[in-house]
């Protein structure tokens, strides 16, 4: 029996398979709530600076930080790439690829040149393949997001802006909605908007227009020049937990189902190994019956 010695030997295979995808399921299962724990925990801070932020631009102060000002000669733009470092996480980063992609076909359009930041081995090796300029790079950050490996990467490209060598900053990565859905998301970073912060700064003051009126210590210039920056860093943070929490999330998924696979194809391959097995004892007793038969 040739080949139910080489169907044993598939099914062995598929259940080591299959232990394997289980226990990474359950080890993304347990990374997954930590994930979410320290995602939810970044944005009670992130919604407040958010808050300040917006109020703070629609306060008219005597002093306009240079992330408010628009370049629209530049003819380069930049990017933050966010994605994970390891695979096996279904198709969370090719849907967020693909939707740069998408982004950088239009400004390619449109004449303007891209530089990137990458945050994850497989947003850096996609740039690198594609030849992108990638201007700098942060990989290996492990579960737990750091903002001390995010900012120098990222402020590489938030010189430049301030400069005003790029025309724009967008932001992408994978917004998580909920265990079963994650979005791919390019947001644009910077310039801030003036009407997008005044929309932010009504939804933090219950729906009201009014803007708020502040008194700088030591002077405008300082107060704003730090907390735009954190601002900005706050968000690229916030993305980076968000990234985390949808890769866990999606891993768990497709492990799952990689598991569920294991298991059909295993009882696929026992039933025709069984099948294999009655047709041979059929076999073997038919030609026993008939030696029989003809003594």
């Amino acid at each position: 029996m040739a080949a139910g010695k080489e169907i044993r030997g598939k099914i062995k295979s598929v259940e080591n398979t299959k232990k394997i995808t289980k226990a990474m399921e359950m080890v993304a299962a347990s990374k997954m709530r930590k994930a979410q724990d320290r995602m939810r925990a970044a944005r009670p801070y992130s919604e407040k600076i958010r808050s300040l932020a917006a109020n703070l631009s629609t306060a008219t102060p005597e002093y306009k930080h240079p992330f408010l000002h628009l370049h629209a000669d530049s003819k380069l733009a930049g990017f933050i790439v966010v994605t994970t470092d390891k695979g096996l996480c279904g198709g969370l980063n090719t849907n967020a690829l693909r939707l740069l992609t998408t982004k950088l076909k239009e400004h390619e359009a449109d004449g303007v040149k891209a530089e990137a930041v990458a945050i994850g081995n497989k947003g850096y090796g996609f740039l690198n393949r594609i030849g992108a300029k990638v201007v700098s790079h942060a990989t290996h950050l492990g579960d737990k997001p750091h903002l001390d490996k995010l900012i120098g990467p990222v402020k590489v490209l938030l010189d430049a802006y301030a400069e005003g060598r790029l025309k724009a900053v967008y932001l992408c990565y994978t917004r998580f909605i909920n265990t079963m859905k994650q979005e791919p998301v390019v947001q644009q970073l910077l310039p801030l908007s003036t009407e997008s912060m005044s929309a932010e700064a009504a939804a933090a003051n219950g729906g009201k227009t009014h803007s708020w009126d502040y008194i700088y210590e030591p002077d405008a210039q300082a107060v704003i020049d730090e907390l735009l920056v954190r601002y900005v860093e706050a968000l690229v943070y916030q993305a980076t937990a968000e990234n985390m929490a949808s890769e866990q999330s999606a891993r768990m998924v497709a492990m799952k189902s990689a598991t569920d696979n294991a298991g059909n194809v295993i009882a696929e391959l026992k039933l025709i190994y069984n099948k294999t097995r009655q047709a041979a004892i059929t076999k073997e007793l038919s030609e026993i019956v008939a030696g029989a038969a003809a003594v």
